[in-house]
Order: structure tokens, then C-alpha cells, then sequence
């Protein structure tokens, strides 16, 4: 419904005009036309003018973060100091503009909208059209208590499952699965002594050969986890970029209730781990809602990395990156929006397949029909 005043100046030239001819052809009755069509333009524009004052509008977003397809409660008020005129509440989130209460001091609309894909949705501002009841003049007001709205929406998270789509709908897939023993540690090379030092983790062949006191230095075993990388570069749509990211999502969900994991996300330094509890996924969830297909992840750390690899790509490859030649022996994993010539998918997840990166994956296979993924 578009703001316009011309239905209500023809009505008023139509009006004028018959005032002319009748003054002209000294024809009476043609006065009472013209008059009339006059008054009714004049009322018309006083309704929708008049009307059109002191309205308020505002609208309660119930959530600023939900996932893909989720229901966002929305909630629209129209208020106005007296009561409401004819006309229409207009609102993008309204498959269709709602009427107001004519009459009554108050409108309220009460929807739930459904957003299929992720990122950040700007809510513009909720507007009124007031007209008159002969739909001469119609005027828009967005009224005294109107800004706009900002919603985040989170990629969905969705099984893991073998390739036929079989399972029981929650998937597994395994990548060097740790114990649940608390954090492991191994040699992580020499440093000075420090005083306190446990005698046990002194390295006392330096004393004997050089006089100098060392002691070992240990790391956790962090980086045996299973470590899933986005790269978003090169999609060929939208759609393969959401998947990518939706799938990415899900795999590092699934890793870390499965034991823990660690995700990297493009302008991270380092890989952020994440454990069974979840703690901390809130913050990487919304850093996904927000990954644009520019952005390349930081690849010169896998070859020094121990535990598998989830290689994440939005671009449909014909074969494996460079960036997993050199992957430790844990395990190469690469998940991509298509299917990869001459081997086998391992697992599907959020639109993508996954395939494993070793001899024992090549060749027409035939795919496996149901249960959990190894």
C-alpha cells in the first residue's frame, strides 16, 4: 500500500470543474454536484490527516538469536490518542498488510516468522497507512516509537548419518575417539629448570654431560582431538556456503559431545576447543552465522597437528586440498557440498558428504546402508 494523494485531488479538480461549468452555463444543479465532490475530498483529507496523528507503533522481537527455520515470536502494536482510523498495519514480516481496528485505541498482531537462512536480518520499521473509507488519500506513518530490529540466525545442527540416510538419526562418526581419562600429556621438549620442579620431571642427563640443569617439558594432549576447519572460499552458491557452514556446525557439535574437539573458524589464530559440556559453542555459533565465502582459514598449523583433520570446504572439489597432503597420520577427513570422484562418502551431513582420505576409501564401493558411521 503506497502513499498517495491523487484519487482525492482528481475528486477535488472534478468538483472545482463542475462549479466552473455550472457558473458558466448558469446550469444550478450542476453547483450541487461540484459542491459535494469538493466537500468529500475536504473530509477525506481531514480523516486521513487527523487520523494519522499521535499513532504509535512498535513490535517486541521475543528472541535476537535463533536457528535456521526456528519460529521467531514477533508481536506488532499500533496505538494512536484517539482512536485508530481506517487502514493497514505494514510490516515485512506480514505475508499481508493487517488491517487496524478501526475504532478502538489499540491493534495488536501476533506472528511467528521463520528465517531458512543464517546471518544477521536487519528488521526495518513497522509502518501504518492510514486512508479514508473511499480510498482517495492514503498516508503512511511510521508513528513516535519505531526502530528497527536485529535478529541473529544460527546455522541449524543436523545428524550426522551414513550416506543412504540411514541410522537412527543422530549419526557417529569416529575420529580417533580419546578416553575420558583427564588430559593426557607427552613430551614437549627441554627448558630451563624452575624452582619447584618435581624431581621426576627433571632431565638429569644434562647435569651429567653439561652441568646444567633441565627439566622436560609437558604439554596436554589437546591436539589429538579431532579439529574441524571451515574454509569458505569458492563456493559456487549461497546454498553450498550455507551447507558448508551448517555442516561444519554439526560435526563440531557431534565431535565434542563425542568427546571433545576443536574448530577453526576463518580469522581465528588458533583453533578453539570445545568440550562435551559445550561450553563456550554459543559464541562460536553465532561467528558461523556470520562466515562469509572470502575468508580462508589458517592452514599452516595442520602438519604439526597429531589427531584428525575434518576438513570442511564450501567449493566442490575434484580432489583433495593441499593443505591435507601432509595431515598426520590420525586421520584426513575432507566434507564438501558434492560428491568426489573416485571414492566412497563416509558419512553425509547438512547437505554435504564427507570421505576419508586413505587407500582403504577408494573405489566404486557400494555405500553402506544404515547404522553408525565408521
Amino acid at each position: 500500500m503506497e502513499e498517495t494523494a491523487r484519487p482525492l485531488l482528481r475528486t477535488a479538480a472534478l468538483g472545482v470543474l463542475l462549479i466552473v461549468v455550472a457558473g458558466t452555463l448558469d446550469a444550478q444543479p450542476l453547483y450541487v454536484a461540484g459542491a459535494a465532490f469538493v466537500l468529500v475530498a475536504l473530509g477525506c483529507l481531514l480523516w486521513v490527516v487527523g487520523g494519522a496523528r499521535g499513532i504509535a507503533v512498535s513490535r517486541t522481537v521475543g528472541v535476537t538469536r535463533a536457528m535456521e527455520e526456528e519460529p521467531v515470536p514477533v508481536v506488532l502494536r499500533v496505538t494512536g490518542t484517539r482512536p485508530l482510523p481506517t487502514g493497514a498495519l505494514l510490516d515485512p514480516l506480514l505475508p499481508a498488510p493487517a488491517p487496524l481496528a478501526t475504532g478502538r485505541r489499540l491493534t495488536r498482531v501476533h506472528i511467528d516468522v521463520r528465517f531458512a537462512r543464517r546471518g544477521r536480518k536487519v528488521l526495518t520499521s513497522p509502518r501504518v497507512a492510514v486512508r479514508d473509507p473511499f480510498g482517495l488519500m492514503v498516508r503512511v506513518a511510521r508513528g513516535t516509537d519505531v526502530a528497527a530490529d536485529e535478529v541473529l540466525i544460527l546455522p541449524r545442527i543436523e545428524p550426522v548419518l551414513s550416506p543412504s540416510g540411514g541410522g537412527d538419526g543422530s549419526g557417529s562418526l569416529q575420529l580417533g575417539r580419546r578416553s575420558s581419562v583427564a588430559a593426557e600429556i607427552e613430551l614437549d621438549g627441554l627448558r630451563q629448570a624452575r624452582e619447584g620442579t618435581p624431581a621426576s620431571r627433571m632431565y638429569w642427563p644434562s647435569l651429567a654431560k653439561r652441568g646444567e640443569l633441565l627439566e622436560r617439558r609437558l604439554r596436554a594432549d589437546s591436539d589429538t582431538r579431532p579439529l574441524v576447519v571451515l574454509d569458505p572460499r569458492g563456493a559456487a552458491s549461497e546454498d553450498d556456503l550455507d551447507a558448508a557452514v551448517r555442516a561444519t556446525a554439526s560435526l563440531a557439535v557431534h565431535l565434542a559431545r563425542a568427546g571433545g574437539c576443536a574448530l577453526m573458524i576463518p580469522g581465528d589464530r588458533r583453533p578453539a576447543a570445545m568440550d562435551p559440556g559445550l561450553v563456550g559453542w554459543a559464541h562460536l555459533h553465532a561467528r558461523l552465522a556470520l562466515v562469509e565465502g572470502g575468508s580462508p582459514p589458517p592452514l599452516s598449523g595442520l602438519a604439526a597437528r597429531r589427531g584428525p583433520i575434518v576438513y570442511v570446504a564450501a567449493r566442490r572439489l575434484s580432489r583433495p586440498p593441499r593443505a591435507l597432503a601432509h595431515a598426520p597420520g590420525g586421520g584426513r577427513v575432507l566434507v564438501i557440498p558434492g560428491e568426489l570422484a573416485g571414492r566412497r562418502a563416509a558419512f553425509s551431513v547438512a547437505g554435504c558428504l564427507g570421505y576419508e582420505l586413505s587407500e582403504a576409501r577408494r573405489g566404486p564401493e557400494p555405500a553402506a546402508t544404515g547404522g553408525a558411521v565408521a
